[in-house]
């Protein structure tokens, strides 16, 4: 039996003096290439910059959500989403929140936005209708984190992303062309219900522009 559901989702803002930065994108989109730019940037202006990313890939959740990435050890695709909420609860009271607090600046590679685009990704009977609840009851599990104060998408075509990642060694669960197609999917998603959340940029220039 199915029941219609609505609600409103409150995002928690920024109420530290740092300044909290996140690069989306699928994999391929060049956000590790930026966050280095940016930290670069602010350095320059004296700033402390924190750079991190997520997930974490380290301690006793990061390191297992790494094995399941790198196919070395399989768990269905729902309960990995759950590692990674546990990784980026851990990440942001160990690492983001006390950055925030002194005042730095934290340019992190991925936040929660990226486990709705992908999580919508490991949806087995993938159905376009169901698209935004499913959406929404993976944003539950990060209704109380802390939104960025600034969030940018690389945003390149699938094919781009492809041969960007050709030459990347070992690949991983979701550097596939239908699983990128997906992903992207959902970010465009996440442009439509959060137009004032997510900025946009043109990821197939060269990196200085």
């Amino acid at each position: 039996m199915k029941y219609h559901v609505e609600f409103d989702v409150d995002l928690k803002r920024n109420p530290y003096k740092g300044l909290y930065i996140v690069l989306e994108g699928i994999d391929g989109a060049g956000k590790t290439t930026q966050a280095v730019s940016l930290k670069e940037y602010f350095e320059r202006q004296g700033r402390e910059v924190v750079l991190t990313k997520e997930p974490t890939r380290e301690g006793l959740i990061g390191e297992l959500i790494n094995r399941i990435l790198q196919n070395e050890a399989k768990i269905p695709r729902v309960a990995l989403q759950y590692l990674f909420a546990a990784d980026r609860q851990v990440h942001l009271k160990e690492v983001v929140i006390p950055a925030l607090k002194k005042g730095k600046v934290v340019i992190s590679d991925r936040c929660f936005w990226s486990s709705i685009a992908y999580g919508l990704a490991d949806i087995e009977d993938y159905n376009q209708k169901d698209l935004k609840l499913a959406a929404l009851s993976i944003l539950s599990m990060y209704h109380q984190f802390i939104v960025p104060d600034f969030t940018f998408y690389l945003n390149i075509s699938v094919e781009e992303a492809l041969k960007r990642l050709s030459n990347k060694k070992g690949k991983e669960i979701y550097e596939e062309k239908d699983q990128l197609k997906k992903i992207s999917e959902g970010y465009k998603l996440l442009f439509g219900e959060f137009p004032k959340e997510i900025a946009v940029i043109d990821g197939g220039k060269n990196p200085e522009e």
